[in-house]
């Protein structure tokens, strides 16, 4: 059975007010509520990118010790390529190229003939003389990194023409 309008009570003025009070708390706690989650996001994400710089910055200080071996590698003399201890220098480096994949850190394609491209590449030297419509890689003067597909470094190279 419904009740009519004159069953009900009537609202009181202190009644009126409660109600008030409870719709402006009520609002409060939904407006409370969103703050919270907005800053648990900004948190989250400020997290995320500190963890992201502080691998870009580590796998940075690594480069040039990567850079030195490879090097050491190149100009090894021939009458200590069959060396155990330089065998050994080798391994370090690919173990080292290999943890560097592990973090997603990747080595940029900078081989003689790749297409040039300005987002991955830096060209340091650029032959004049050649004739061609493409760039291309002539050399690859240092080794270039990505992480996580986002260039970390640059490879420096020089640049022909084909």
């Amino acid at each position: 059975m419904a009740k009519s309008k004159q069953d009900q009570p009537e609202e009181t003025p202190a009644v009126e007010e409660f109600v008030q009070r409870i719709d402006e708390l009520t609002l409060d706690l939904q407006r409370t509520r969103a703050d919270f989650e907005n800053y648990r996001k900004r948190v989250e994400q400020e997290k995320q990118m500190a963890k992201m710089t502080g691998e870009a910055t580590a796998v940075l200080k690594l480069l040039p010790v990567i850079d030195n071996i490879e090097r050491a590698i190149v100009h090894i003399p021939e009458d200590l390529a069959g060396n155990k201890w330089a065998q050994g220098i080798a391994s370090l480096a690919k173990n080292l190229e290999k943890s560097l994949e592990g973090m997603d850190v990747k080595r940029i394609d900078a081989k003689p003939g790749a297409p040039f491209d300005p987002e991955l590449h830096e060209a340091i030297q650029f032959d004049e003389d050649a004739e061609g419509e493409h760039e291309v890689i002539a050399e690859e003067l240092q080794a270039g990194y990505t992480l996580r597909g986002q260039p970390l470094r640059h490879a420096m190279v020089r640049v022909t023409r084909k």
